[in-house]
């Protein structure tokens, strides 16, 4: 029954006689399908478009020169695109259900967005083209740069890093530039427990010592550690709010005011800016510099169609440092781009350099400034309001049946955090997970933050319905309810998914990055000697 048929090609064959149902000789299950390599639906020795052979002809190669086949399969159009379709169909995406990730903000991304996105002049427009052609891009970036200074109670705003991460170096680089100006070379950065794992990095990338501020038992900044620790050898904090846990930092204002007061300077991770957009301005606590993810806050969940984008914020004590280019409004209503040869005639000539060649992502600018103006100063308030109404809904609901570290503290904000305390002997976060995606559900973010013990982040985003937020808390509890109750199946699962439980720790460790079997239909991949499994 598995030997290869007539065509060559061998059935797959599902597991049979089990509460899944009969086997099936192709594979497939129903329209879950199957779906080899595409190495071993192809052949190298075909090719599904006709081609004259290619004149032999000189080459500049020297000892480059391919000396193999390629090894590429051949495939008509149609098979091509069978097989990346059914590739698609094993992804799980926020178009097709509850996105539950923490910390990542997976939310709906409005389609009018993407309408406007790939409008004539922004989906076209090139960044070496005049500037007398590219005016109104030039006055999106602007106009969204207004709002965004707006919104956060700010004085500048670097509109060229191109995500979160490439924020924070901007800010911090930002730092250095206000510190050498005054002649203060100061050598360490603050970084508490609660914050993002990328802070320390970036502090370190940009050459600083990174030291740890500890957590308090209610999972927030312990102040008194971090008064105690400021001195003039320390350059900046980096603190993220809401933190990781999924709580906002109630001394927010006194830590930054005992952060300057020791002449340092405030970076705040502005990741969860989702969770007080239009509620709190950060300006106003003190923060000398925040980065905003624009494919989280403001629209694309994650860069999903297109590049991400992390604008940096500054004070007024920063904003001369800040990076070129950029726009700026002139007295006769025009916008101008501001680079190296006029940066001196806007108060800019002390700029630290640049984060990229060019202006920016112009498809994210877009989206996020038509996500702003379509909601508005109250449907951007009720954006906060709502994502963090969601995630203590998700929190009460199961608090009864998941280990809440910080839930007997009060509410959270946008994420509810969850631990695997309870949980019967060997039964962990990465069982329950598993069980998870038999349910339907992508799983939520585990074993993050790492302050918390098997740890489970769940962040539902305003977008979410009651009524979709509570299937996804009734499968939930289900599957917590088993671990609690020690049952076996969860070790194997997920049962349903198109692949089993994989060995994840060994696949990141020794992946399997190339092909070595026969590409011929129905022919067995040999794994390459770089392990994998």
């Amino acid at each position: 029954m598995n030997a290869p048929n007539k065509s060559g090609w061998k059935p797959a064959m599902t597991e049979g006689g089990t509460a899944d149902g009969p086997a099936t000789v192709t594979g497939n299950r129903a329209l879950m399908l199957e779906e080899p390599l595409i190495f071993e639906i192809g052949t190298t020795g075909t090719t599904g478009v006709d081609l004259p052979e290619p004149q032999e002809s000189a080459t500049r190669l020297g000892s480059f020169v391919r000396k193999d086949e390629i090894g590429l399969p051949g495939l008509s159009e149609p098979e091509t695109v069978r097989h990346y379709t059914r590739l698609s169909r094993q992804n799980y995406a926020i178009d097709l259900g509850l996105f539950p990730l923490g910390s990542c903000t997976m939310k709906h991304n409005p389609r009018l967005n993407e309408k406007v996105a790939r409008m004539p002049g922004f989906l076209d427009v090139h960044p070496l083209q005049p500037v007398d052609t590219v005016r109104g891009a030039l006055e999106v970036v602007n106009e969204l740069a207004h709002w965004l200074i707006e919104l956060t109670g700010m004085h500048g705003v670097a509109m060229t890093p191109k995500a979160g991460a490439h924020g924070e170096l901007c800010g911090i680089l930002c730092i250095r530039a206000a510190l050498e100006a005054r002649g203060d070379a100061r050598e360490v950065i603050l970084v508490p427990e609660s914050a993002h794992g990328t802070n320390p990095a970036t502090a370190a990338f940009a050459g600083y010592r990174v030291e740890d501020i500890p957590a308090t038992k209610e999972g927030r900044v312990d102040l008194e550690a971090l008064k105690a620790r400021l001195g003039p050898d320390v350059a900046a904090v980096m603190i993220t709010n809401p933190n990781t846990c999924g709580l906002f930092e109630r001394d927010m204002k006194a830590i930054s005011d005992a952060v300057h007061a020791a002449g340092a300077f405030v970076y705040c991770d502005g990741a969860n800016f989702n969770a007080i957009v239009g509620k709190v301005r950060p300006g106003d606590l003190g923060v000398d510099a925040m980065h905003i993810n624009l494919h989280k806050t403001f629209s694309t969940p994650h860069g999903g169609g297109g590049p991400g984008s992390g604008p940096v914020v500054l004070s007024e004590a920063l904003a001369p440092f800040g990076p070129l280019p950029f726009t700026a409004r002139m007295a006769d209503g025009t916008v101008q781009l501001v680079e190296e040869e006029n940066a001196a005639e806007h108060d800019h000539a002390r700029a630290f350099g640049r984060m990229s060649a060019f202006h920016g992502q112009m498809g994210m600018f877009t989206r996020a400034l038509t996500y702003i103006l379509s909601h508005g100063a109250d449907g951007l308030k009720q954006v906060a309001e709502d994502a963090v109404l969601n995630a203590n809904y998700i929190l009460r609901s199961l608090e009864d049946v998941l280990d809440a570290p910080f839930g007997p503290s009060g509410p959270c904000m946008h994420e509810a955090l969850f631990s695997d305390k309870g949980f019967a002997d060997g039964f962990s976060t990465l069982d329950l997970a598993k069980a998870l995606i038999d349910e339907g559900y992508h799983p939520m973010t585990m074993y993050f933050p790492l302050v918390v013990h098997g740890a489970m982040l769940v962040e539902p985003t305003e977008t979410e319905s009651k009524a979709g937020i509570d299937q996804f808390v009734a499968a939930l509890r289900s599957v917590a309810e088993r671990a609690r109750a020690g049952d076996e199946s969860l070790k194997t699962a997920p049962h349903f998914a198109p692949r089993r439980r994989l060995d994840e720790t060994l696949a990141a460790r020794k992946p399997v990055l190339a092909f070595d079997g026969p590409c011929t239909p129905g022919g067995t991949p040999q794994l390459s000697e770089q392990g994998g499994s």
